[in-house]
């Protein structure tokens, strides 16, 4: 016979509440505990009845995770771990969307699958300022932001972008470069606060140096993928002279500027530097290998699983917003000026 959550607390010698809390992830179980009930579950080969549970207490065991686009890398890495942190507490995940063609209605959708209980609560990544603004005319379920985009009606984890993107800018300028072109600009159709704030931080490192701003250097990118980043500079070098470093507002972006550079026979970094944000981990095995933003993607799938949680417990309690840290990661792409 299937094993019940009765044989389960049973053999881990707790109550079936303790199994029931370890299962929910929404109160603190100890450790020593909660490691005995894993085990208990192992070795009974137990799987939670979903459908009974959501009866019994009107919730569904699932989280939604809405991300920009499933097919890149980082997107890829950032559910991963998501994945994992929601199954270490017993969650299950289902998977959307919010492209940008999309519009806003994809996200609103998901937000109304939550208030009708088809899922007990939401991490979503926006992709516009439409996106988070249309938060402010539904009742929200338990929801937690992630990403650069300015809301108020949601907790959030983010990375500052504006610190991140000056900071590397300021590393590629003690590099001893000073025309800096910047890739991943936002244009018509593609509106995002990423890039906004990327752009802002990119400025603001430039001022701080005493170097002027040149719009011809800042890049406009109809979508943030290695084709759209290589066509724009394949046509800016067709018209513009070689700049001391190319910043692309992501790893992706930055893979296919160093494949535009390598069809116009320009050596990366001999010629030009090349630095991405993000450090996915197909930036790594890059040819050379990329200088690039990095942050614990583990620890922001944590804290916004936490919050998450969190808001579950209490829907009224103050909202929260938690960054999490980055840093530089020096790699052959981009070496000091001789």
């Amino acid at each position: 016979m299937r094993p019940t959550v009765k044989d389960v607390a049973t053999l881990a010698g707790v109550s079936p509440k303790t199994i029931s809390n370890v299962m929910n992830g929404v109160v603190y179980v100890r450790p020593e505990t909660r490691e005995r009930v894993e085990r208990a579950i192992d070795e009974l080969g137990y799987v939670p009845n979903l459908s009974a549970r959501s009866l019994r207490n009107g919730k569904s065991g699932v989280i939604a995770l809405a991300m920009p686009d499933l097919s890149t890398p980082y997107s890829a890495e950032m559910s991963h771990h998501f994945v994992e942190v929601a199954r270490e507490q017993g969650w299950g995940v289902q998977f959307e969307e919010t492209a940008v063609e999309a519009g806003p209605e994809r996200a609103l959708s998901l937000v109304s699958r939550a208030r009708q209980h088809l899922v007990d609560g939401v991490i979503l990544n926006p992709v516009t300022l439409k996106e988070s603004e249309m938060a402010d005319n539904v009742d929200l379920p338990p929801l937690v932001m992630i990403g650069e985009v300015r809301q108020n009606v949601a907790d959030q984890v983010w990375v500052d972008s504006v610190a991140a993107a000056r900071d590397m800018t300021e590393h590629l300028i003690t590099l001893g470069h000073r025309r800096i072109a910047a890739v991943g600009y936002a244009g018509l159709g593609f509106e995002t606060e990423t890039a906004r704030l990327r752009g802002e931080g990119y400025r603001q490192a430039l001022a701080a140096a005493g170097l002027d701003s040149d719009s011809r250097l800042e890049l406009v990118c109809s979508s943030w993928t290695p084709a759209a980043a290589a066509a724009v500079v394949t046509h800016f070098l067709q018209a513009n002279e070689l700049p001391d470093a190319f910043f692309c507002f992501t790893d992706s972006m930055a893979i296919g500027v160093l494949s535009a550079l390598w069809s116009a026979g320009i050596s990366v970094p001999r010629d030009v530097s090349v630095a991405g944000f993000d450090d996915i981990v197909d930036g790594q095995f890059a040819t050379p290998p990329l200088t690039t933003v990095t942050f614990d993607k583990r620890v922001f799938a944590e804290q916004a699983f936490s919050l998450l949680l969190d808001r579950m417990v209490d829907r009224n309690a103050p909202l929260r917003q938690v960054a999490i840290p980055h840093a530089i990661v020096s790699r052959a792409s981009a070496v000091a000026r001789i």
